[in-house]
């Protein structure tokens, strides 16, 4: 155990749905499988906002110390994580939103983990990073290469993992066409550069002229703004070759609208990836249409450690970089307020010394 270890620290806690209070609270102790980590940054997720809010139906923690981005330091750990077996004192890891699985039921025999009935989620089922210590399982942290900037790090480990991920779901080859819906977001300013560096061509999809120079800034090819199409569906086919539609599409966005428009723009034999998840929103095709056209309609939740891994080696490379902006952790309320009007451009990550 790292000395200095404090008794207590500063949290963001949901006391309530829809409250969230600044507190002290005790500073938890590892179990023997288990590792404690000195969380320096967090990113701010649209997920944080719907365990805010508790409109999900799967069942949260309360009271719950929320956030699933958060790097830091290994500062202790349980009796059964051995010395030199994968994760030490003084390391530098990420806390992801799979806290630990069972490591035994038949998805996670096949790194299907993400799948596992038994699975306990940061800053969801159990307390997560919107704190400056918090415990996670051992064999779920990801490992950073030493030297590594955490402020920068923290949103691959969610939205890096997330959109790499759905990328590969897709099954979008080199050279192809993917629509990336929320590109001007957190995760569609990640998934812009991964799919760039896997050497597809990138139709951006967002809105407002903010998003649009931050997407074209980061190498998406087209930008369709969905504030000002007359005709989304036409315009994103449009920016294809021969106007057959995009290869993939991976929505992103936190409305149903998308999702209800991805099926009639996408290429014939084309693939619809569906990662956000907007609160009591529904996915409708037409039959007919989804059927003689071969389309594919998939969902992607999170991804495996070997995924994790992957998704890190991009950013250490320096091929990924996630667009940042640095606050104080007791700011949390003004970047929930700013997701409420869709008007994050990036990723929020909260600095937990403030």
């Amino acid at each position: 155990m790292a000395p200095n270890i404090p008794k207590e620290q500063w949290a963001q806690v949901i006391e309530s749905d829809g409250v969230m209070k600044r507190k002290m609270i005790p500073v938890a102790t590892p179990g023997p499988q288990d590792v404690l980590v000195h969380i320096t940054y967090t990113g701010v997720c649209h997920t944080d906002l719907h365990a805010l809010n508790n409109d999900w139906p799967l069942p949260r923690k309360t009271p719950l110390v929320g956030g699933h981005e958060g790097a830091g330091i290994v500062v202790a750990k349980g009796d059964l994580v051995a010395n030199g077996q994968g994760v030490d004192i003084g390391d530098m890891v990420g806390i992801q939103w799979l806290n630990s699985t069972c490591k035994h039921c038949s998805f996670c025999m096949q790194a299907q983990e993400m799948l596992c009935p038994d699975a306990q989620l940061s800053g969801y089922t159990v307390d997560g990073t919107f704190q400056q210590y918090a415990v996670a399982n051992a064999a779920h942290v990801a490992k950073f290469p030493k030297g590594t900037q955490l402020d920068k790090a923290a949103p691959i480990l969610c939205a890096g993992l997330t959109v790499y991920t759905g990328l590969k779901v897709s099954e979008t080859r080199p050279g192809q066409f993917i629509a990336i819906v929320g590109a001007g977001g957190g995760l569609g300013s990640l998934a812009i550069q991964y799919a760039k560096a896997m050497g597809m061509h990138v139709i951006a999809i967002d809105g407002g002229s903010e998003k649009k120079e931050s997407c074209m800034n980061l190498g998406a090819d087209t930008y369709v703004d969905y504030m000002t199409s007359k005709d989304l569906v036409a315009d994103v086919r449009a920016a294809s070759p021969e106007g057959l539609g995009p290869h993939g599409v991976l929505l992103l966005a936190p409305m149903e609208k998308p999702f209800q428009q991805a099926t009639g723009y996408v290429r014939s034999h084309g693939t619809v990836v569906c990662i956000g998840l907007p609160a009591g929103a529904k996915v409708s095709m037409p039959v007919f249409d989804t059927v003689v056209r071969m389309v594919q309609v998939k969902g992607s939740y999170v991804g495996n450690r070997q995924d994790m891994a992957e998704a890190l080696d991009f950013f250490t490379r320096g091929l990924v970089k996630a667009p940042i902006k640095v606050v104080g952790m007791s700011e949390i309320d003004k970047v929930f307020g700013l997701m409420r009007e869709n008007k994050v451009v990036g990723r929020y990550v909260l600095d937990t010394s403030r």
